[in-house]
């Protein structure tokens, strides 16, 4: 994975829907309904287009080069091994002339995040518990899929997990501590991350012995319900990689409210150092996001730094 900021291309939400309903003429050959921003993140907006007949897609716009080819591949294989639906790409679209951003089109599911329903977030502890042991049996069935090497999904190429992952690591640690000077990130955040980095044999000292197929991002704002229909949404960097990468959004507060990582524990077992390597992974990841976007969200990142500083004076 490249460390470095993105260059985000400028697209407002009435200029995406504008292009959305473009875009669904070209690919349906008819005119929609209704077109609705739903909303995105630092690297992609998705649209809702709503024909006069016929089932809802999404087009999905990212907002840099380069992403598209990547995202696409990951999402058509997450979708082909997770029994929970996901949804499934029709069509990709490079920038021309008359749409200058990369999208694709992938089918609407219906259902609320995890999160942001009270419906589902203080449903009782026997409902949010049933909803945890679906959620954790799926991604198990992810984490099926193997492959001889670990990486990236599109060209996976090393014998060994830290192979893959340690150079990786100290990059986004050298980027930082350059953002630091740049006054871009705080220096306490690099100093944490410093501290975790003269750890980094003792926290990975357990060989990872299978690459899996993770999510990569599986937090319950990716998680929807609808009834009894529960889907995944959202892949971020897909690897075949240690299974414990995917567990770290699960120990948060948000993943704690439905139980995933004490199903997750229970029914599949854990690594003596998860609980360190879930701290260490869960902050670089941010800071990587933080690299690549720009955007540094308070709420997220002062409870990654706790956890990785409680971690760090049990070691």
């Amino acid at each position: 994975m490249m460390v470095d900021r993105i260059l985000t291309v400028s697209l407002d939400k009435k200029t995406a829907e504008e292009y959305a309903g473009l875009i669904f003429e070209e690919y349906a050959k008819k005119k929609a309904a209704k077109v609705k921003c739903l909303g995105g993140g630092s690297f992609g907006l998705a649209v809702k287009v709503q024909p006069f007949d016929g089932e809802s897609i999404v087009v999905k716009f990212m907002r840099a080069d380069g992403m598209i080819e990547k995202e696409v591949f990951d999402l058509k294989l997450l979708a082909k091994n997770c029994p929970l639906d996901m949804p499934h790409v029709l069509f990709s679209r490079k920038k021309d002339d008359k749409i200058p951003v990369d999208c694709y089109g992938m089918t609407f599911l219906t259902g609320k995040p995890l999160l942001s329903s009270p419906c589902f977030y203080f449903a009782t502890k026997r409902k949010r518990r049933e909803i945890g042991e679906r959620v954790v049996d799926a991604l198990h069935e992810i984490h099926k899929v193997k492959n001889a090497k670990f990486g990236d999904t599109l060209n996976p190429d090393c014998d060994d997990w830290l192979d893959y992952y340690k150079p990786f690591a100290k990059q986004v640690l050298d980027k930082a501590e350059e953002f630091a000077e740049k006054g871009e990130i705080d220096l306490n955040i690099v100093e944490v991350m410093r501290a975790a980095w003269k750890k980094f044999d003792v926290i990975f000292d357990e060989k990872v012995k299978e690459a899996c197929l993770i999510h990569g991002d599986l937090n319950i704002l990716n998680i929807l319900k609808s009834g009894d229909k529960i889907s995944f949404i959202d892949p971020l960097n897909s690897m075949y990689a240690d299974r414990e990468y995917d567990l770290f959004q699960f120990y948060n507060i948000w993943g704690e409210r439905y139980f995933l990582g004490e199903i997750y524990r229970a029914k599949y077992g854990e690594s003596k150092r998860c609980a360190d390597k879930l701290a260490f992974y869960g902050l670089w990841n941010e800071v990587f996001c933080v690299i690549k976007s720009g955007t540094f969200v308070p709420f997220i990142m002062k409870p990654l730094i706790k956890n990785m500083k409680n971690r760090l004076e049990k070691l």
